[in-house]
């Protein structure tokens, strides 16, 4: 269950989602004088510039972590999804997740969502993958479509499908775990099931192994 806590500085807020984190400790690393899990509280929003800690909370894979200052966190300009190794599926840019009914759940600019399919918090990734016998090297299969497509300021659309994959429509470009662009397009199918063969694209497998979204 998501808590959002929030960690007032002279020049900058700092808000953390304790329900979206996944401990990746990109802040840890990139700044212990402000986020030091030892200490209470763990985050310290006058410990350094604001330039500094909206430069290390825009590392924050999963969005638990958010500014709130003057100028407001601006969003890469492409939308993206990066593969991490045994791992979740990492997007910056512009994006909405919607419900069944259409209805908007989450709207933000950072998002880790799971692919091993065991999420206790689908769509998004809770590090039940460390778990288990989850296992890819963050290829991109079928990686030979890049489609030119004109990415603007435009928003994408995840739409989790009931027991099924992830539907994205708009502009998105996949980078393999090198970061290469392997994939370029306005629409694809995303595997959550963790079973595909064709990572990180569904194949079907979902019906298969009776994934279950809920």
């Amino acid at each position: 269950m998501s808590r959002i806590h929030r960690y007032e500085g002279k020049a900058v807020a700092v808000l953390f989602d304790t329900g979206r984190c996944i401990h990746a400790a990109d802040c840890v690393r990139g700044l212990p004088s402000v986020f030091d899990p030892k200490r209470t509280p763990w985050v310290d929003p006058d410990a350094a510039s604001e330039a500094q800690i909206r430069e290390v909370v825009a590392r924050c894979p999963s969005g638990a972590l958010k500014t709130v200052a003057i100028e407001p966190e601006a969003p890469d300009p492409m939308n993206s999804v990066s593969l991490v190794p045994n791992g979740p599926l990492y997007f910056r840019g512009r994006a909405k997740v919607v419900n069944a009914s259409g209805d908007t759940v989450v709207e933000d600019f950072r998002m880790a969502l799971c692919r091993c399919g065991e999420s206790r918090a689908k769509p998004f990734c809770d590090n039940r993958h460390r778990a288990l016998p989850f296992q890819h090297d963050g290829s991109v299969a079928n990686a030979e479509n890049l489609e030119a497509v004109d990415f603007g300021e435009s928003e994408i659309c995840f739409e989790p499908v009931t027991d099924g994959p992830l539907h994205v429509m708009g502009p998105l470009r996949i980078l393999d775990a090198s970061g290469q662009v392997r994939f370029s397009g306005m629409e694809t199918w995303l595997c959550r099931c963790g079973a595909s063969a064709s990572k990180p694209f569904c194949d079907g497998s979902h019906k298969a192994c009776g994934f279950k979204s809920d």
